[in-house]
């Protein structure tokens, strides 16, 4: 078998083999095939797509390129959520500790926050002390112990995607549909993951920025999941504006804190009984999701799902003191808020302005290892929809440096857009997939 001859196929809409697949993927995860000749698999891959069965035996062999965690003797169902990255979406700070708290056990390995898009384990080390960085076996007794467990990858799942991701981001392939689905559902799958609920992320401030793509990546993860033997379900939820309002590393920890306690923004606590409802279901906790969102709702009222959250900190070495007094919590030096000029209804809060004017304020990444500030970010006051007075409050913006302060106002001045008509408010989900009619 000859790399060469894996490309002219594929090059040519041929339908690869898994043994065609398991020969390129691992040849160049080892070194034995050259980065140019991946690259040209890559940009084939991209023109011509790929089957659902071939993307599905792809999935299979990055997963199986390094550790496979098995969750079997650790829960009876292994149960996961992923987004494909949004602004705001600090959802499985709340999500995680809820479902636990309703009686399913969740132990979920995440990422850093890259560009615009934020990361939870950025989040996370908001709180002085907290571990990213488990070991299986402190992941598997937290996971039996406490039931809820947010670290970081410790163990080296997937590497295939790592290798193949970097090549894609040099070589302008990221943006193929195939790759992308494999790239998600390896480490899921690597990660002993058995039922997933994908929160499909479209809109200004989303990587599928239409509704037709984003349904297009949820179909085929989902078909995935069939293919191999696990069960997924895809939200598509929208990432035209910001979820919720804190957006920002120690704000969104602070904002998901009010939330377990009842008193965070209306749009992120629904966003969170959803997915956290159909993960009830996956998990054989609940018959139907009207039933998890309801078991989601009890445990916040009831103070569970908070207790739950303040055990996972401590279990992972974080001083729930500043979680007890999210006061406590980063903060910045510099705060100005940002009013309307004029009267109008809100017609646009452009998520992608918002998320990369953190980015500028320090509050993410335009590269792997560039240092963060937790305590910077944004605060949005407004939803699409809302009418508003002039000097209205529209952002807070929370600074350490007086430029990029300045910058940070100029940046947001374009992120909302008035209308003198009324304007229907946006949906927090567009549909869901579920595989069913497959």
């Amino acid at each position: 078998m000859r790399a060469v001859d894996i490309i002219v196929k594929k090059r040519d809409g041929g339908e690869l083999s898994h043994r065609e697949l398991e020969f390129f993927i691992l040849g160049y995860t080892r070194g034995h095939i050259p980065d140019y000749q991946a690259a040209a698999w890559a940009m084939a891959v991209y023109f011509q797509g790929m089957t659902p069965r071939e993307t599905a035996d792809l999935t299979l062999v990055m997963a199986h390129s390094g550790h496979m965690l098995d969750l079997s003797d650790t829960v009876d169902i292994a149960v996961d959520k992923h987004s494909t990255g949004g602004v705001g979406d600090k959802t499985s700070l709340v999500v995680v500790p809820a479902v636990a708290a309703a009686g399913l056990p969740v132990g979920k390995m995440s990422g850093r926050g890259l560009g615009f898009s934020g990361g939870t384990l950025d989040k996370l080390e908001s709180i002085p002390g907290y571990r990213t960085d488990l070991t299986v076996a402190e992941f598997k007794r937290q996971l039996r112990e406490v039931g809820a467990v947010l670290t970081g990858q410790s163990v080296d799942l997937a590497p295939a995607d790592g290798k193949l991701y970097a090549l894609r981001d040099v070589t302008g392939t990221v943006p193929s549909i195939p790759l992308i689905a494999s790239s998600i559902m390896s480490k899921k799958l690597a990660a002993g993951a058995q039922a997933i609920v994908l929160d499909v992320k479209v809109g200004l401030g989303a990587f599928m920025t239409t509704l037709e793509r984003a349904r297009e990546l949820a179909t085929l993860m989902v078909d995935i999941a069939r293919h191999t033997g696990r069960r997924a379900v895809a939200l598509l939820s929208d990432m035209n504006q910001p979820l919720g309002r804190a957006v920002g590393n120690a704000l969104e920890v602070k904002e998901a804190i009010a939330t377990l306690h009842g008193q965070g923004p209306d749009d992120f606590y629904r966003h969170c009984l959803e997915v956290a409802g159909h993960m009830l279901v996956l998990g054989g906790r609940a018959a139907t999701v009207e039933e998890g969102r309801a078991r989601i709702a009890e445990v916040i009222a009831s103070g569970a799902a908070w207790e739950k959250f303040r055990a996972l900190v401590a279990a992972q070495g974080g001083d729930v003191a500043y979680i007890d007094q999210p006061e406590r919590l980063p903060r910045a030096r510099l705060v100005e808020t940002l009013t309307a000029a004029e009267a109008g209804h809100v017609a646009q809060v452009h998520a992608r302005r918002v998320g990369e004017t953190a980015v500028l304020l320090g509050a993410g990444r335009e590269k792997k290892g560039d240092p963060i500030d937790h305590a910077v970010g944004i605060e949005v006051h407004v939803k699409v929809g809302d009418a508003v007075q002039p000097g209205a409050p529209l952002f807070t913006v929370h600074a350490n440096d007086p430029a990029r302060l300045e910058a940070a106002k100029q940046a947001l001045q374009t992120a909302v857009r008035l209308s003198p008509e009324p304007v229907a408010p946006l949906p927090l989900f567009y549909g869901l997939v579920t595989g069913d009619d497959a």
